[in-house]
């Protein structure tokens, strides 16, 4: 690793990195690989879409070579981001990932019938947090106060737009990610359903994370 790391706005050419960081973070913050038949189904899912249709709120840790080893990245409204992701993100990805018949009998199908389902991200108790987001970083850049800084640099431009507030949802049992969540500030948001999964949010203007 280089000391020379920093974020920066995301560049149409750190998709394949964004890609590769997506799955090697995606089962319950460790590889997919090991579990999906095609794991590019995450970056699908829960990446591409939004630096597709929302690129100035993805952001970037550069290694200081050019290369993306960590990202945050989402929206400013969840309404209107599940509207865009129906009708102008799946039309393009349809065809790779056709939606399943019936109930999903793979790991791989319960991810495709989540990406058929944009509507799934409509949930009335968090409709107070408006944007949302996600955010990773390869294994080797945990801990080192990375995720913070990003976490920082996407809700400063959050505030800038005017946003009030951002929650996210998370695999109940990831009790890593939720300590860091927990240490950034975000509190747990009571929302029906799964005890699986875990709804977290908090104010773009909170006092300073430590």
């Amino acid at each position: 690793m280089t000391s020379s790391a920093a974020i920066r706005p995301y560049r149409p050419e750190d998709r394949e990195s964004l890609d590769d960081i997506c799955v090697r973070t995606a089962h319950n913050g460790q590889d997919s690989r090991p579990v999906y038949t095609d794991p590019g189904i995450f970056p699908t899912t829960f990446a591409a879409p939004y630096v597709h249709l929302e690129p100035e709120l993805a952001f970037v840790l550069d290694d200081g070579r050019g290369r993306a080893v960590g990202y945050v990245l989402g929206t400013a409204d969840t309404p209107r981001f599940a509207e865009a992701f129906r009708t102008r993100w799946l039309p393009l990805v349809v065809d790779r990932y056709p939606e399943p018949l019936g109930t999903p009998s793979t790991p791989d199908e319960a991810i495709i019938q989540m990406l058929h389902h944009p509507e799934r991200m409509l949930v009335p108790e968090v409709a107070a947090y408006p944007a949302h987001l996600h955010i990773d970083l390869l294994p080797q850049w945990q801990g080192l106060g990375h995720g913070r800084a990003l976490t920082r640099t996407f809700l400063g431009a959050l505030h800038d737009r005017g946003v009030p507030a951002v929650h996210l949802s998370m695999v109940t049992a990831n009790t890593p990610a939720r300590a860091f969540y927990d240490r950034l500030g975000f509190h747990e948001i009571d929302v029906p359903g799964p005890a699986t999964v875990t709804w977290l949010g908090r104010s773009t203007k909170a006092p300073a994370m430590p």
